[in-house]
């Protein structure tokens, strides 16, 4: 009869199975680097080597990956794709993105091109981590979406209409940018026509400012009634210190929605 300890995946390991599996945890869970897990494990007095973090995560990663998708919310079967150019270092890419009809975010994707095999790659990793076609797949009128569609999953009905991709409220995305996490702060108007966008490391309040001065300081943006943002606490700060300095209407009024923006998204309603 073999003994627990033979029994365990984690025997003959230093480290107890408690401080494997949350180091383990925290990589596949949140969007931290693995020099990011060492030193919250160095906060707690475990002292542990990213190496050392890396291999337990090619060790034990796939199991915890797969729990934590299947806690992840189901997904709707109909899709938005919409796509918004945004810059990198001075260099224009593509940013698109894929979500359902209740505003999950499905997936993301920064791709230099925005053509037909930019569009494939798109669906084909969404059909990868969805495991299934949706019911329904609604774009812009970019011809791309429809020849790459042809190709990947034909019989899925297709509509096109510029208006469409309107409904859902996700304008923006924690991406990842040259294999480091970046948010992706974009304003809409009440219209859905994207006014303007911003990269940021962080999610503050300074950030925050950053955001709406570049956002006001476009020519055809005017003081807008409504600023609609999720339940970022950095978000009233923020417009309390612009308001103070005569930067922002004070008259404009701050909406927070925890789902309406989708977790990590804020729109800017004129």
């Amino acid at each position: 009869m073999s003994s627990p300890a033979a029994k365990s995946p984690y025997a003959g390991y230093r480290f107890p199975a408690e401080v494997i599996s949350h180091a383990v945890w925290l990589y596949f869970r949140f969007p931290l680097s693995l020099r990011m897990v060492e030193e919250m494990l160095a906060a707690r007095g475990i002292v542990v080597s990213h190496e050392t973090v890396r291999q337990w995560a090619l060790k034990f990663g796939q199991e915890f990956a797969t729990q934590i998708r299947r806690r992840l919310p189901r997904a709707g079967d109909k899709w938005h794709l919409d796509e918004v150019v945004i810059k990198i270092a001075g260099v224009k890419h593509w940013l698109w993105r894929a979500v359902d009809q209740t505003g999950l975010v499905l997936d993301v994707l920064v791709q230099s091109r925005r053509d037909k095999r930019a569009a494939k790659r798109l669906l084909r990793k969404l059909l990868k981590r969805q495991c299934r076609v949706p019911r329904v797949m609604v774009t812009d009128k970019l011809p791309s979406y429809g020849a790459a569609k042809q190709d990947v999953m034909p019989g899925v009905e297709h509509r096109q209409h510029k208006g469409l991709n309107n409904g859902p409220k996700i304008h923006t995305s924690l991406v990842r940018v040259k294999g480091r996490w970046m948010y992706l702060y974009r304003a809409v108007d009440s219209r859905g026509q994207t006014t303007d966008f911003l990269l940021s490391a962080k999610r503050d309040a300074e950030a925050a400012k950053r955001f709406f001065r570049k956002a006001l300081g476009q020519p055809h943006t005017v003081n807008p009634r409504t600023i609609t943002v999720d339940k970022n606490p950095a978000y009233p700060c923020a417009n309390a210190e612009m308001k103070a300095d005569d930067e922002l209407w004070r008259f404009t009024r701050l909406r927070q929605c925890k789902h309406l923006n989708n977790v990590v998204g804020q729109g800017l309603g004129a």
